[in-house]
């Protein structure tokens, strides 16, 4: 739309520059070859500007229509041949305009200054601008494939170090798994007081149910399938009811109402309470264990607390158990390191210390998924503010200082 309203400002603006030169009824003809040329810009942008050249040559002006069709075919020049045919082009123009004209000095040089202002440096100016959008365009082009063979390659040396977890894995968990699960099955079946046999069976469950966990794993790591259940913040209340039956005294405290998660967010909300429970069984055992699940408006609250084991400070240092609010766990941290890296990506907050209650585990999630990063531009910002100042500058120029000096001493 903005392109058809210029070429018809050009239409009337020529027009009506030569009515006030020539005020005949040669202005229809003239208005009707305007038009004529502007309609051929839409087939062959040369062509229209070998057409505005002929049209100057026969009436002495057509300024505007020169500099819409110099600036136009500027645009489309995609050839060294069709550079040549502009260039032959505007230097026939000019010689038919200088045999026609006197050769004082004063007429040469005006006519000289016309057709740089109205014919060169459109083209000029056209030509780089549809040669800095080609340029860009590659660029583009050329990030694209880049960034492709980059994901590409990342995707491989993911899937090698995939490949390379689920063969660990499976040697060393599988089998250890495997042994733990056979001997807890032997001691089922063995004599043993009710109490022991229930405490056996419940080991014998959480190893079973860890083994069919690790296949899963293992299997959607080489990629043969994807795990048939994850657990997720439904999940909450059943491991904390296993927890329960192991021995742990644990407390699960729920308020508001549940709100939908991500994929993501509901797995790590699941680990963080898993963690938590975990970290207090190992390190403060048969101490009483509290877990808040908080739901807000906008993000989901979880605390898991539990107490210091009653023994000195000296003998807590030397177990580990002082050392969870700086790393962690007494494993060296890797437990909640693993959490920071669940719950960051989902957009939440994690956070550990010893506080008045004991160890605290807090972790904060949001209960939206988040929204995919916004594309960034290719070009620097500096660039772009560049090539729009270099751009408006030189269509001041083009179109309004130098094409009005020129026009008020013709007129003139």
């Amino acid at each position: 739309m903005g392109r058809h309203l210029i070429a018809a400002a050009v239409v009337v603006v020529d027009t009506v520059l030569f009515l006030s030169a020539h005020r005949s009824w040669a202005v229809v003809a003239y208005a009707l070859a305007t038009v004529l040329v502007v309609v051929l810009r839409t087939r062959n942008p040369v062509a229209a500007f070998v057409a505005a050249l002929a049209l100057a040559s026969l009436t002495g002006g057509s300024y505007i229509l020169l500099l819409w069709s110099a600036y136009q075919a500027g645009q489309e020049i995609l050839s060294r041949p069709g550079v040549a045919v502009v260039a032959g082009a505007g230097a026939g123009g000019l010689a038919v305009r200088l045999a026609a004209g006197p050769l004082t000095p004063q007429a040469v040089g005006t006519l000289l200054s016309t057709y740089l202002v109205f014919v060169a440096l459109p083209l000029l100016v056209g030509l780089y601008l549809a040669q800095h959008r080609r340029l860009v365009a590659a660029l583009d082009q050329s990030n694209r494939q880049l960034r492709l063979r980059r994901d590409l390659l990342a995707e491989q040396e993911r899937l090698r170090e995939r490949l390379r977890i689920a063969r660990d894995m499976h040697d060393s968990l599988g089998h250890r798994l495997s042994l733990v699960s056979v001997q807890a099955a032997a001691l089922e079946v063995s004599a043993l007081p009710v109490r022991h046999r229930q405490a056996v069976g419940q080991l014998a469950e959480s190893a079973r149910a860890a083994m069919h966990e690790l296949h899963e794993l293992v299997g959607a790591l080489r990629g043969e399938e994807e795990p048939s259940r994850s657990p997720a913040v439904e999940a909450i209340g059943t491991v904390t009811e296993e927890f329960r039956r192991a021995g742990v005294p644990v407390t699960l405290r729920e308020r508001g109402q549940p709100r939908p998660l991500s994929f993501a967010a509901g797995q790590a909300a699941y680990r963080v309470v898993e963690e938590g429970l975990t970290n207090a069984a190992k390190h403060a055992p048969h101490q009483p264990v509290t877990v808040n699940v908080d739901w807000e408006s906008d993000a989901l609250l979880l605390t898991v607390v539990n107490p210091l084991p009653k023994r000195s400070e000296t003998e807590a240092g030397r177990n580990g158990l002082l050392g969870l609010g700086a790393s962690g766990l007494g494993d060296g941290g890797h437990g909640l390191a693993g959490l920071a890296e669940r719950v960051r990506p989902a957009g939440g907050v994690l956070d550990h210390r010893l506080s008045d209650d004991g160890f605290r585990l807090f972790a904060m999630l949001p209960v939206t998924p988040l929204e995919d990063d916004p594309v960034v531009d290719d070009l620097p910002a500096v660039g772009r503010v560049r090539t729009v100042a270099l751009g408006a500058a030189v269509a001041v120029l083009m179109f309004v200082t130098l094409p009005a000096s020129l026009l008020l001493g013709v007129v003139r």
